[in-house]
This record gives C-alpha cells, structure tokens and sequence, in this order.
C-alpha cells in the first residue's frame, strides 16, 4: 500500500494535447513536441534527401510548415504519423525541385550514381578501425543506392524496411493505398538487389542459391539511424 500523501506521477501530455496547446497559443508546446519525434524525423528526412545539408533544409521545411498548419490536424490518424507525412512531402518536394533544377544533367548522373551503389548492413560491433572504415563506406553506398530510386519508393523503402513503419500507418503517411506502399517498396527491393547484390554475402557451401545470384526482394539491409543534431525548431 502506498503511504499516506503519495501520489503516482502525473503523465505528461500527450501529442495530440501538445498540438492542440500549441493551436492554443502555447509558446512552447510545439518544441517538446517536437523535441520527442526529432531523432526518427531526422533519420527519415536523412535517409530520404542522401545527405545531411539537404536533410536539414527538407527537416526544416517540414517543421515550419508542420508549425503554421496545426490547425488542420484532424486527428484521423496519430500526431507522429502526421508529422512524418509533413515532413516526407516537405522532402520530396524539395527532392523535385532539385530535379527540375538539374533536369539536363539528370540522366547521366543517375547511371553513373547507379552503378557506384552497393548493399550490405552498415550496422557493425567492430571495434578494428579498419572494420570500422569499411562499414562506413557500406553504408554511404547504401545511401547513395536509395538515391538512384524514384522519390515515391525511396520514402516507402525508408519508412517500412529502414524505419519499420507498418505498411498502414505508411500508407498514411504518404496518403496513398496499402497496396501502392507494398508496390513501390516491392519495385523499389528489386531495383536495389540487382544494383547492389555483390555485397551480400556469398551462398553457403550446399545451399540451393548460386553464388553471385541476388537475394530475394525484402532483403534491404538498416543502416545504422542517422544521428547528429536536427536543424532548429522553428520559432
């Protein structure tokens, strides 16, 4: 039995009260808000632009725009998941008009970046510098494997293989079907199976695959969650 005057802790607020206290007026309820969901916010917007300055500039879109527009939140889905659809748009957008920007160049510059790219996990326990190094440069070839993929499957691919969304809550993040989730991350493992399939490792003695053959689709490998400090919160 507790003793007499002992209170259970009170929970913080929740999402939701956090946006609807910044709707309110609440100077500060947007950045603890924010404060709970930037690390997976900043993995996604890394992952999804190839680097970290263009992360930022997508990051930080994303939370200015999430900033102006609470008042539209409905409540249909969960306040993480419509942070995360903020954020994906304000990167593909940006995505896009890098295109638009750099339209001649484009196809060259994909091939090329194409066939640089290679797959293996970047996630390692070594300790050797050397191994070290190695997993590294693995998983910037990683990164820039995502890159040679169309805007709409690199998200999806992001979001469920590397993120470990459910396909559903994916499908409302990007505001499309579960079934075109499921088709562009289906389309999207086979794009990067064929570029990067020299990294995975060799077929054991006896087993039915031949060496050299890829691994089947949904074999993308985690890179190890991007980390380093967000742009700052909108004010």
């Amino acid at each position: 039995m507790p003793e007499a005057g002992w209170a259970a802790p009170t929970p913080g607020p929740t999402d939701a009260e956090l946006l609807a206290a910044h709707v309110g007026g609440d100077p500060h309820a947007f950045g603890v808000l924010f404060g709970r969901h930037r690390d997976r916010l900043w993995a996604v917007a890394l992952r999804t632009m190839g680097n970290p300055d263009d992360a930022a500039d997508g990051l930080q879109d994303g939370m200015v725009a999430a900033f102006r527009r609470a008042a539209s939140y409905r409540g249909e889905a969960q306040v993480t998941t419509w942070l995360h659809r903020v954020v994906v748009n304000a990167c593909l957008d940006r995505l896009r008009a890098m295109k638009v920007r750099r339209a001649e160049a484009l196809p060259d510059d994909l091939e090329e970046y194409g066939n640089r790219g290679s797959l293996a996990s970047a996630t390692t326990d070594a300790a050797d510098p050397a191994d070290l190094s190695v997993a590294g440069d693995q998983r910037r070839q990683v990164l820039e494997a995502l890159q040679t993929l169309p805007e709409e499957q690199r998200a999806a691919l992001v979001l469920v293989d590397m993120e470990g969304y459910p396909v559903a809550e994916v499908a409302q993040m990007l505001d499309c079907a579960v079934g075109t989730v499921k088709s562009r991350c289906s389309r999207g493992r086979a794009r990067l199976a064929v570029l990067l399939e020299h990294l995975f490792d060799p077929a054991p003695a006896g087993d039915d695959v031949p060496p050299g053959n890829p691994p089947p689709p949904g074999a993308v490998p985690s890179t190890d969650r991007p980390r380093g400090p967000p742009p700052p919160r909108p004010s």
